[in-house]
């Protein structure tokens, strides 16, 4: 009978690390290659994958992913860190990537973020905190025909 290694921190931040790598490795090889995992900057953190952007065709703009690879879903934590992540990188949208486990393939992994996320990523512009949902749709639809 084998009983599961207890995880300690420093193992679980070599996972980490490594499950980046992987991310960043098949975002780079399928998207653009300059791509790549970030440095730790402490406080004023910018996400853990680098140089990811939109197309020009929505403003190019930047894109901040967190990583996370953990047994225990914990959504709201980690939006709240990319969010906090996207401010610090003056992005467009974050995204989290986390790890569904007893699956290797990078390509396979869950993505995760909130409907402004999603609309900057469709849109290339991220809607303006102080509109309502009335005035963002009406305000999307006349900047679309326009």
């Amino acid at each position: 009978m084998t009983t599961a290694r207890k995880r300690t921190r420093s193992s679980a931040r070599a996972a980490g690390t490594r499950f980046e790598r992987k991310v960043a490795d098949y975002l780079a090889t399928h998207v653009d290659d300059r791509i790549d995992r970030r440095p730790k900057t402490g406080a004023k953190d910018r996400g853990d994958i680098g140089g990811v952007r939109l197309s020009p065709a929505l403003r190019a703009g930047r894109v901040v992913i967190e990583c996370k690879d953990s047994a225990r879903l914990q959504l709201a934590g980690w939006a709240a860190e990319a969010e906090t992540e996207r401010g610090n990188d003056d992005a467009v949208a974050a995204l989290i990537v986390h790890k569904r486990h007893g699956v290797a393939d990078p390509g396979q992994q869950l993505v995760t973020c909130t409907i402004d996320d999603l609309v900057a990523l469709l849109t290339g512009q991220r809607p303006s905190l102080n509109q309502g949902v009335a005035e963002r749709h009406v305000t999307n639809v006349e900047e679309t025909a326009a």
